[in-house]
């Protein structure tokens, strides 16, 4: 996929393809980055557009469409992908810090070691505070585009994180889980900006 292979500013995107249908190339697309995509489609049924804005899609448009209008939609969606500021090289969260440069973790200044797939889901919530992030999100991240209703994976790792965090299921301070949904990351940050 070219898209893995460049630093793209921006995808348009027609979601029918020959080989492989849309919304499986955005999911494959945002599994590794945040390049906006917008959708050129002459599908207008509201299913098609949500299931390529749930995979990940920026915006869609129907065609026939006007190119005053396309333009601006790009523009915009350059806009909000150039104003997001860079997550910090460090995170604190009351006694836990997690330095995503360097990949550590620390519990009260001791290091906690985390397998690969349970720091990709530590990161994963981290860097999404205070968002729902559902089961098929969390394993298409974490796992890969393969991946989507093994949600039991999903139970045995988040379980496993908590007792290494020192986090309870049953009074939550970092992990909440949205029964039968996903997982939000609740934890506030230590230097008081929000979560």
């Amino acid at each position: 996929m070219a898209a893995a292979e460049e630093q793209l500013d921006l995808v348009f995107l027609d979601l029918g393809l020959p080989d492989v249908d849309g919304s499986e190339v955005i999911r494959r697309i945002r599994s590794f980055s945040d390049v906006p995509i917008i959708v050129l489609s002459v599908r207008d049924r509201q299913a098609d557009k949500v299931d390529a804005l749930d995979a990940g899609a920026d915006d869609y448009v129907t065609k026939p469409f006007g190119v005053e209008e396309v333009l601006a939609r790009l523009r915009a969606a350059i806009r909000r992908s150039q104003a997001g500021e860079p997550a910090p090289a460090t995170l604190a969260f009351d006694d836990l810090e997690v330095d995503l440069g360097r990949r550590l973790v620390t519990v009260r200044g001791e290091p906690v070691h985390l397998t690969k797939t349970e720091y990709a889901l530590l990161e994963a919530l981290v860097t999404n505070p205070g968002k729902l992030l559902t089961h098929q999100w969390l394993l298409s991240r974490v796992w890969g585009v393969g991946y989507g209703e093994e949600s039991h994976y999903l139970r045995v790792y988040v379980r496993a994180l908590r007792r290494k965090l020192g986090d309870d299921a049953s009074a939550p301070r970092l992990i909440l889980t949205e029964p039968g949904v996903g997982y939000r990351w609740i934890a506030p940050r230590a230097d008081g900006e929000p979560s």
